[in-house]
């Protein structure tokens, strides 16, 4: 797997190239958004580590820029900055997820080999030839394809994992534990607040193809569930 790493604290860099490259990792290194971009437009790699502050661009755009490429490509974020609005910003423009600096390089190991393990299940299919129909709404789990009124929804692997995770069990409550548990299965920590923001980011997208889509119910106090059809 070749992993992006970019980052303009070279220190650092040196440091997570290292650890990746002991793991088996093959990796090539940024000092900033716009060097990456000029090379990661046409050569995408399997996974992005991304700072947020560099510069001439910074990671956010970056980000931006590499959805407009591939819905499916891993990002995890990286920052010294621990303010909610930068992790809520980062995950909104699809970033799958968020570490603060100064971080373990062992919970960063930890953290690359659950977003590979869900590219993986991305490829492959959990379940082969599964397909999920609620109403308007199909999912094809071999080929980790979505459709609202047969339009495809480009869906990050974290957004299309909770929407499949929803609509498996219509009118069944899922707590944002359970949406936790079942998206990170190795115990990394994700604040509550990061499965609200890809929610969001859920409903955004599919609102694009139906303004009136309201599937996805919010169950205050609880979590969320995906609207049962009535018989």
């Amino acid at each position: 797997m070749h992993i992006a790493v970019v980052d303009d604290e070279s220190d650092l860099i040196e440091t997570i190239i290292f650890a990746l490259e002991k793991e088996g990792y093959k990796t090539t290194a940024y000092k900033n958004g716009l060097e990456a971009w000029h090379d990661l437009k046409t050569n995408l790699p399997d996974l992005v580590l991304l700072d947020v502050t560099m510069p001439e661009m910074d990671g956010l755009e970056l980000c931006r820029k590499l959805r407009s490429v591939s819905e499916t490509l891993p990002i995890l974020f990286l920052s010294s900055r621990d303010e909610e609005i930068d992790r809520i910003l980062g995950l909104e423009l699809g970033g799958d997820d968020y570490m603060c600096k100064p971080f373990s390089i062992r919970e960063l190991l930890v953290k690359i080999k659950v977003l590979f393990r869900r590219y993986s299940a991305r490829s492959l299919g959990e379940k082969n030839g599964q397909k999920i129909e609620q109403g308007l709404l199909k999912l094809d789990i071999d080929k980790f394809l979505a459709f609202w009124k047969g339009s495809i929804i480009d869906l990050t692997v974290t957004e299309f994992n909770i929407l499949k995770f929803l609509a498996e069990s219509p009118g069944i409550v899922r707590t944002r534990d359970s949406l936790i548990d079942q998206i990170y299965p190795d115990g990394t920590y994700v604040s509550e607040r990061t499965i609200d923001t890809h929610i969001k980011r859920l409903r955004k997208k599919i609102e694009l193809l139906d303004a009136e889509f309201e599937e996805i119910e919010t169950v205050y106090g609880l979590g969320y569930r995906y609207r049962e059809i009535p018989a």
